[in-house]
């Protein structure tokens, strides 16, 4: 029965043991112990204390967390906020056509503002659900080579109409944006080399809906106000 409740995270636990006793094994003489001896002293350990198995998946998934969290805000391609050492490290793949998405802009923005150090934004942009969707994230991607991003970026996605070339440019310029260094950068190689990367990383972070949020590399898919503050808070508290 408990071989086949081991998940992978359990054999992962366990290949660590097991590796704690090899190196037991190898320390102690084999006149005193043999690698048999320590084996057995793991394995009733194990079985009287299951519950260091738990312990050792949280460890587990804790370190692969963070891991996660290093890798997905390392890109100095993307637009962040706040401070690389920030103890909260929120990554957000969003879609401009995106509902959710929209419904959850004042709460990301509310994080950036109130920051105050400890909470670090880094927008992924993620154009799945139209064509549209994807014109409006290359010319966002390439409004930071004019510093406009963040104001423009709450400009498309307060938009909730059409955002076609045309309406893109033009909401653009509302935010005094130059529109014909914005076209001609929107459509180079390193803008499209940039979201495929990021479609990449989406896909193997797990993100396959938008917005897709990761608090310390924990994944809320969806605007779950709730679970999002309750992980940043856990996090600023730990």
């Amino acid at each position: 029965m408990l071989r086949r409740m081991l998940t992978l995270p359990t054999c992962a636990a366990l290949t660590f043991l097991s590796a704690c006793a090899d190196d037991t094994a190898a320390a102690v003489p084999e006149s005193a112990m043999s690698r048999a001896d320590v084996e057995e002293i793991v394995r009733a350990y194990i079985i009287d204390n299951p519950e260091i198995i738990v312990e050792a998946m949280q460890v587990l998934n804790e370190r692969n967390n963070r891991k996660a969290a290093e890798s997905l805000a390392s890109d100095p391609r993307d637009f962040s906020v706040g401070p690389a050492d920030a103890p909260v490290t929120i990554v957000e793949f969003f879609d401009y056509k995106c509902g959710y998405c929209r419904m959850s802009l004042d709460w990301v923005m509310e994080q950036v503002e109130k920051s105050d150090g400890q909470i670090r934004v880094v927008f992924k942009e993620f154009p799945i659900l139209s064509d549209q969707s994807r014109t409006a994230a290359m010319a966002a991607l390439a409004s930071m080579d004019q510093d406009k991003y963040l104001e423009f970026h709450q400009k498309l996605m307060r938009y909730s109409g059409q955002l076609d070339r045309e309406k893109v440019l033009e909401l653009a310029g509302e935010v005094g944006l130059n529109t014909a260094k914005l076209e001609k950068r929107m459509d180079s190689p390193e803008i499209v080399e940039h979201l495929q990367d990021i479609r990449q990383e989406a896909q193997a972070f797990g993100a396959d809906a938008t917005p897709s949020f990761f608090v310390n590399g924990k994944l809320i898919q969806g605007f779950d106000k709730r679970n999002l503050e309750e992980t940043i808070n856990s996090a600023l508290e730990g």
